[in-house]
């Protein structure tokens, strides 16, 4: 059930971006994104200068990555779209596949990106950091109340 809510969040995001970008609105930057998702946890952690370019650098690189992931979501939601509308149950098997692995693919980077700001931490910002995240507190640089999805 929970990999059915994260791949229809996935179908979602991608279609929100497609939806700004054909209205002419451009998506936040990865830059963008990790400032502000940096910004948060700076506020939450209190986190020191130094901590704060790393962790700006390591949410920079995981949305960067997840740029390329999405990079085709307009496609495949287009194609899946198509897909359905003819009954192509072979190819809506084939984008299904598809979708996920790039879901997969997405939720390894966020985990190895929190796993690598979680180890810049102090031990006391490790526990607010747990704390908070069991909160569903933190969000990400994707949007509120997730990361990056």
């Amino acid at each position: 059930m929970k990999t059915k809510l994260v791949f229809v969040t996935v179908l979602a995001f991608a279609a929100a971006i497609a939806a700004l970008a054909e209205a002419g609105h451009q998506p936040p930057s990865p830059a963008e994104m990790a400032a502000h998702h940096v910004k948060k946890l700076t506020t939450l952690l209190n986190l020191t200068s130094a901590q704060q370019q790393q962790a700006t650098t390591i949410y920079t690189n995981a949305a960067t990555s997840e740029r390329s992931l999405h990079a085709n979501g307009k496609q495949s939601h287009q194609a899946m779209q198509a897909a359905v509308k003819s009954n192509d149950t072979a190819t809506i098997d084939q984008l299904s596949n598809s979708m996920a692995q790039s879901i997969a693919q997405s939720m390894s980077t966020r985990a190895k990106a929190d796993a690598a700001f979680y180890q810049i931490l102090t031990p006391d910002q490790q526990t607010k950091f747990t704390d908070l995240e069991s909160q569903h507190m933190l969000g990400g640089p994707g949007g509120p109340g997730g990361r990056m999805h």
